[in-house]
């Protein structure tokens, strides 16, 4: 059984940020506390405020929860391999047991104009010193940019004879990742061709669990690169041909 810790083993200190719709006064710290404790949680104190605008203020507080959980029974399904390969061992994959380039579109799609995400993972630069997968040299990347509706995605993935439909989704206001991602299995399952492709959803927001529960294959978030999603890819492909 385990509980947060903050300074002391087990000691369930938390650390919280957020903002009421409030002018910034001493009133408005106690107000907050009283939010904090209403959560659930035994102690509050604010260690900062201040005011955001005319009626809005931000707070930071510690406080303390007493819930504890069982870690041997939680369950995680991730789309990253512990023993993932890196870019040269990637394309060696490819190349022994593929045996031809596989292609991969991307495109951050509806509405949603932030391509630092797609960008990341599909440009030759990549990110961090993980390089990207037109780098790849038995990759075949087509990075369709932002705004780009899944009608055209879908469209151009036909065209090129895409093995992977890549999706970007950085902007989740009101859920609209949500809305979009699923917009997007419902018009391939209506073409009858979902299954002609490896659908990845990414995100600072997705996960793995969320992407498989809208439909797709993986979803890859923070702290992932172009080789975790390579890698998903190549080593799926391979399995769909030993099917």
């Amino acid at each position: 059984m385990i509980k947060a810790y903050g300074d002391t083993l087990n000691d369930g200190k938390i650390q919280l940020s957020f903002t009421l719709p409030v002018a910034h006064s001493e009133k408005a710290r106690e107000g907050a506390k009283q939010y904090v404790l209403k959560l659930g949680f035994t102690e509050c104190e604010i260690v900062y405020s201040c005011a955001l605008a005319d009626e809005f203020s931000f707070f930071i507080v510690y406080a303390v929860a007493n819930v504890v959980i069982d870690y041997e029974s939680v369950k995680a399904v991730t789309a990253v391999d512990d023993e993932g390969m890196d870019f040269y061992e990637v394309n060696d994959f490819i190349r022994t047991r593929i045996g031809r380039k596989i292609t991969v579109v991307g495109a951050c799609t509806g509405t949603d104009a932030h391509t630092v995400g797609i960008d990341a993972i599909m440009n030759m630069k990549g990110y961090n010193h993980h390089y990207g997968l037109e780098r790849y040299q038995y990759i075949d990347a087509h990075n369709l940019g932002a705004q780009v509706p899944n009608e055209k995605l879908i469209e151009y993935s036909i065209k090129v004879n895409a093995d992977a439909i890549l999706v970007s989704q950085v902007v989740t206001q009101k859920d609209v990742h949500l809305a979009n991602m699923t917009e997007l299995i419902e018009l391939l399952e209506a073409e009858n061709i979902r299954h002609k492709f490896i659908l990845i959803a990414g995100g600072p927001r997705i996960d793995n669990k969320l992407a498989m529960e809208l439909g797709f294959d993986a979803g890859f978030g923070r702290e992932t690169y172009a080789e975790h999603v390579a890698s998903f890819i190549a080593r799926r492909i391979v399995g769909r041909m030993h099917v």
